[in-house]
């Protein structure tokens, strides 16, 4: 039997996530699925920036989370959250996606990740309609979405939504009129239903998710037996010392508190360029 083969399962979204969430879980995990697609999610910040996020990426999933047991009753529920921005140490854009599963039946919470740099994460100000159907050429429109402001990213004016070439010339020649400066804001619409490609890496996020909470405890068989911390050390395969490279990851159960040191990589010495000593 699989794991919540006779559990309901509930999936908070307003922006169609279910659609790669759910048939991840549901072939390896079995369940029932409610969409809860009222809760404005939104509400908790939106990519649009009409409502500022308040809180950090996990704290507002734990947000939603909340919301969806709540209003549906339930005992297990998932959400996604996503992040966009440069990455922290070469200049491309960088998308982070989680994916949060609680179960209060087994009192667990199990967080699938997924960090690539596969966004079309963009925005530019134009004057024209050239520039715009270039702009619109390199970030995958019309498969991809479009936001369009009059002047630059905080007006309060903002169309959504477009997805023929005709509603984008006639969202351009609008926000141009509204604009004290002849000037639009496009930018990628990031939200995950007018966005394959963020669509594809949270799905890469579920099935990690879905991994993770499939690893059971060696002595309880609870599920999500995940990694909580990981130990650096990796020994140099010049001189031997420790360097600042991952030694060990330690897997806890979070019902019966046992933990298990796993070697990462195992066998594998670091290189000298990452030695304090060799390479300082």
């Amino acid at each position: 039997m699989k794991l919540y083969e006779q559990q309901t399962i509930v999936i908070l979204t307003k922006h169609k996530k279910e659609q790669v969430i759910q048939p991840l879980v549901e072939a390896h995990c079995g369940g029932t699925f409610i969409i809860d697609d009222v809760f404005d999610t939104d509400s908790l910040g939106s990519f649009s920036r009409e409502i500022k996020r308040k809180k950090n990426q996990l704290d507002t999933a734990r947000q939603k989370i909340k919301q969806a047991l709540k209003r549906n009753h339930a005992s297990i529920a998932i959400v996604s959250e996503g992040s966009f921005g440069p990455h922290p140490m070469i200049p491309v854009p960088w998308n982070v996606e989680i994916v949060v599963l609680v179960d209060k039946v087994n009192h667990i919470e199990v967080i699938g990740v997924h960090e690539s740099s596969n966004t079309n994460f963009k925005h530019r100000v134009i004057h024209s309609v050239e520039e715009l159907i270039e702009f619109a050429k390199e970030v995958k429109y019309p498969s991809h979405g479009l936001m369009l402001r009059p002047d630059h990213e905080s007006h309060k004016m903002i169309i959504k939504d477009v997805t023929s070439d005709v509603e984008l010339i006639d969202a351009f020649n609008r926000c141009l009129k509204e604009s004290k400066h002849n000037r639009v804001f496009v930018e990628t619409d990031m939200r995950a239903h007018r966005n394959p490609t963020r669509m594809n890496n949270i799905q890469k996020a579920t099935q990690h998710m879905v991994d993770q909470l499939l690893t059971l405890c060696p002595t309880c068989q609870c599920p999500g037996f995940v990694i909580t911390s990981k130990v650096k050390g990796l020994p140099c395969e010049c001189c031997g010392e420790p360097t600042q490279l991952v030694l060990k990851h330690i897997f806890t159960c979070q019902r019966c508190k046992y933990q298990e040191d796993k070697m990462y990589p195992h066998g594998v010495k670091s290189e000298a360029r990452y030695c304090d000593w060799c390479n300082p």
